[in-house]
């Protein structure tokens, strides 16, 4: 396990139904190791010109830096939003044991 490696990804989705897909797809695709989601949140934001306001569920993943790009391109191809929110946090300290599970729970998906 490469240390500095563990990143927290925060996606926001329009429904808690949507973030649930989303999750599931993800731990299953073993991409990230765990999904927290937290329904009815507030986001306020320009688009289009508009200040607009809108109910949004949050998404916080925990993966590795390594399969960031694959995580980004599964979450765009199944995504609702035009221009998804896929932000990522270093992790700069945690648990020894949460982390190397978070490493064991994670792999790069096989591309033929």
């Amino acid at each position: 396990m490469a240390a500095g490696e563990e990143i927290v990804v925060l996606v926001t989705t329009s429904s808690e139904e949507e973030a649930i897909v989303l999750g599931k797809m993800l731990v299953h695709q073993r991409l990230v190791a765990c999904v927290n989601i937290l329904p009815k949140m507030k986001s306020i934001f320009q688009w289009e010109n508009k200040v607009a306001e809108e109910e949004e569920c949050l998404m916080i993943l925990k993966t590795v830096k390594p399969l960031f790009h694959f995580l980004e391109k599964a979450i765009i191809a199944q995504h609702s939003y035009d221009v998804p929110e896929i932000i990522a946090l270093p992790i700069v300290d945690g648990s020894e044991s949460y982390l190397t599970w978070v490493h064991e729970m994670t792999q790069k998906p096989n591309i033929a």
